[in-house]
């Protein structure tokens, strides 16, 4: 354990768990996780015209779907910068 001086406690009970804080956090990562689902999902649904509207191409959103991790907007930007260049 890291003691923050000699005389005090530990810092780990210096910070106390609180479930409710554990619960807001659940929720609030499965609902951007949610949303991130929706929002791929609305892009799929569109037929290529309009996604070469925007700038991206069905294996662009496909490959975004693989890679949640890498950031969905970071991948779906880097492929418009892309097809920009074409």
């Amino acid at each position: 354990m890291a003691y923050l001086l000699s005389s005090e406690r530990p810092a780990a009970a210096a910070m106390p768990l609180r479930p409710t804080n554990l619960v807001a956090r659940w929720f609030a990562a499965f609902r951007a996780a949610r949303t991130r689902k929706l929002a791929l999902a609305s892009l799929m649904e569109m037929d290529e015209f309009r996604l070469r509207d925007l700038g991206i191409e069905r294996q662009d959103v496909l490959e975004a779907a693989r890679n949640p991790d890498a950031g969905i907007g970071r991948v779906l930007t880097s492929a418009r910068a892309r097809n920009a260049r074409r």
